[in-house]
């Protein structure tokens, strides 16, 4: 399967090993990220994007966290759009002999076997069915979704097969896929969560720049809900003096959408992420920067970060219980259950897909003569 570059797209020079070449992504059909015509003059401009075809080799990760409520996840994609600059993804491209800076944001490699490859995975006899966590690592919903359809493709499959989904994402274009989500969520085969950092459309606009607005991606929580899709909201990261005095406000918000659970994480600023954020941070937050860095610090044992499961989502100290008690308080008060495990969604009607092997396709092959 090949990637067919959108009419105008322009093929981009490709590395020199990269047979499926790259395109960069111009004009793209319209779409509702909620911008509209507040977008000012430097943010008019998009960043060109470059997304490079990879067949990948494996498409499902495996995971043994205890801070994590799933153990299998997908990325159809590697790099993301949206150019959050908090995201803890973005040191992965590194590992690619590329900057987790621009580079992540703007060149973005796209797995499109990813569909071929999950339904092999479901095909083995000893593959047993537990729910997937789509769109982890880096959005399935990004920009590039648009023309590629990976994540849609991906979904059809699992919907086919009757196996469970978890989605989380910044972007309305999930709105797209309610058909296949409905079908399954009536089977308790599908949940979505949407992440809202804040409310405010000014500090989203320079924090998430490429993502849809905070009252668009509240509507996002309205619409899925309203089609019987369980929908939660991830308030994350929480950053100190930042997006922190909003807490309150998203749970209010996702709960008046018709959220069922809230959850949250206090910010990360793993390897690569931490220059990167505190740049950031001097750059549009001068006159606070050192007060929430030294609030980092403060929930992160005197540390920039601090990795060991159980207090990386969270942090410790005394701001750490007080941030936990301020979100139990408010999701209380409006009847939010905080995001618990996946363990609502029923794997029991998997249906294990046939893929002929090499054999039978070489007999199906012979037969011909």
């Amino acid at each position: 399967m090949h990637f067919h570059a959108p009419e105008g797209a322009r093929k981009g020079r490709g590395a020199t090993g990269n047979i499926q070449g790259r395109y960069e992504i111009g004009q793209r059909e319209d779409f509702d990220d909620g911008w509209g015509d507040e977008v000012d003059a430097e943010s008019a401009a998009p960043l060109r994007t470059v997304v490079t075809e990879e067949l990948a080799k494996s498409i499902l990760s495996r995971n043994a966290s205890p801070d994590l409520p799933f153990n299998v996840s997908l990325n159809p994609y590697r790099g993301c759009e949206h150019g959050c600059i908090y995201c803890f993804a973005r040191p992965s491209h590194s590992y690619l002999g590329l900057s987790p800076g621009l580079d992540f944001e703007s060149r973005i490699f796209a797995k499109v076997n990813a569909p071929e490859l999950l339904m092999r995975e479901l095909a083995k006899p000893s593959y047993q069915p537990e729910p997937i966590a789509l769109g982890i690592n880096t959005d399935a919903y990004q920009p590039c979704e648009r023309e590629l359809q990976l994540t849609r493709r991906v979904l059809q499959v699992l919907h086919d097969c009757e196996h469970p989904v978890a989605l989380i994402t910044k972007s309305s274009l999930i709105e797209r896929d309610i058909d296949l989500l409905a079908a399954m969520a009536a089977k308790r085969q599908a949940v979505a969560a949407i992440t809202i950092t804040t409310l405010d459309p000014a500090i989203a606009r320079t924090l998430e720049p490429r993502a849809t607005t905070p009252v668009r991606r509240l509507r996002t929580v309205r619409t899925l809900a309203e089609a019987g899709i369980p929908v939660s909201v991830s308030i994350a990261p929480v950053i100190p003096f930042i997006t922190e005095p909003d807490l309150e406000r998203v749970i209010e918000a996702a709960a008046e959408a018709g959220a069922l659970r809230a959850g949250y994480i206090v910010l990360r600023l793993p390897w690569e992420v931490n220059p990167l954020f505190q740049d950031w941070l001097n750059a549009h937050f001068p006159e606070r920067a050192k007060r929430v860095m030294n609030r980092i610090r403060e929930m992160r044992g005197g540390a920039d970060y601090e990795a060991d499961f159980g207090k990386r989502m969270r942090g410790e100290g005394v701001w750490a219980d007080l941030l936990r008690q301020r979100f139990e308080k408010a999701v209380a008060r409006v009847g939010l259950g905080e995001r618990g495990s996946l363990g609502m969604l029923d794997a029991s009607r998997f249906k294990r897909p046939y893929v002929p092997s090499e054999k039978d396709r070489l007999s199906g092959q012979l037969g011909l003569f």
